[in-house]
């Protein structure tokens, strides 16, 4: 009789896995970029931040040009963007930012507990320095409900 013959044992093949995906570092990416957004947003805004007045039927502005923002603080402190300046200074500043473009606006910040008076003769000062307009900034008590 045949003698039995053994075969060798046979190799078990795995199953091929789909791939799995980490997305640990994809959510630790996330996070970061989440915090520094946070972190930038605030530092974003021009000017010096003043308490501002409100309104409720706010005009549509044209934004085709960036505006040049004048603040005034509750102090009465002068600032152009971020620059603290003395009232001759920022004058000087706002005719040579005229002579470079013409065409650029200005928006005047002022805090809400400044007496207007102040604010109109810096409006007035602005204006004189040859801008085509020079807006007040105010809060949008429409949109800003929730």
């Amino acid at each position: 009789m045949a003698a039995s013959v053994q075969s060798a044992p046979r190799k078990k093949r795995r199953a091929v896995l789909a791939p799995e995906m980490n997305v640990t570092p994809l959510v630790d990416v996330v996070l970061v970029l989440l915090i520094i957004f946070m972190v930038v947003t605030p530092q974003m805004e021009a000017g010096v931040t003043v308490k501002l007045p409100s309104i409720s039927n706010p005009d549509q502005g044209n934004g085709s040009l960036e505006p040049i923002t004048v603040t005034v603080a509750a102090d009465g402190a002068l600032y152009l963007e971020k620059e603290r300046l003395a009232h001759d200074a920022l004058m000087t500043q706002l005719d040579g930012l005229h002579r470079a473009n013409a065409e650029r606006r200005v928006v005047l910040k002022a805090d809400t507990t400044l007496r207007y008076v102040k604010v109109r003769e810096l409006f007035k000062d602005c204006q004189s320095v040859g801008f085509p307009g020079v807006s007040l900034q105010v809060l949008d008590l429409a949109n800003s409900k929730s």
